[in-house]
């Protein structure tokens, strides 16, 4: 599983992380969020060494999903210097998590 981030330390893991990061917003009940969990472990595996990839439980964390307007799940969200710069709504290949990250790496 990617590592977890809250309420509590979203700013300073996600948004002055000074690299890009992802943020996985699912919850336990979401049947969508358990078929791209696989999904995003895949990826961050291989993207581990470029990025930050975070997992946040939207309902024990309400508060950042709630800033950035989350209305459905899974929700993931890519952001550069502390800003939000790609959300991806569903479920997405891992391919087309790589091409959004690339994108972003540069």
């Amino acid at each position: 599983m990617a590592p977890k981030i809250t309420d509590a330390d979203f700013q300073e893991k996600a948004l002055k992380a000074g690299r890009v990061v992802l943020v996985d917003f699912w919850a336990e009940w979401c049947q969508p969020c358990k078929i791209l969990g696989p999904i995003v472990e895949e990826f961050a595996q291989e993207y581990k060494d470029k990025m930050d990839i975070y997992e946040m439980n939207v309902d024990e964390n309400p508060e950042t999903p709630g800033q950035y307007n989350i209305l459905s799940i899974p929700t993931l969200i890519f952001f550069k210097d502390g800003n939000p710069e790609k959300t991806m709504v569903g479920v997405h290949s891992k391919e087309q998590l790589k091409q959004a990250a690339d994108e972003l790496i540069g």
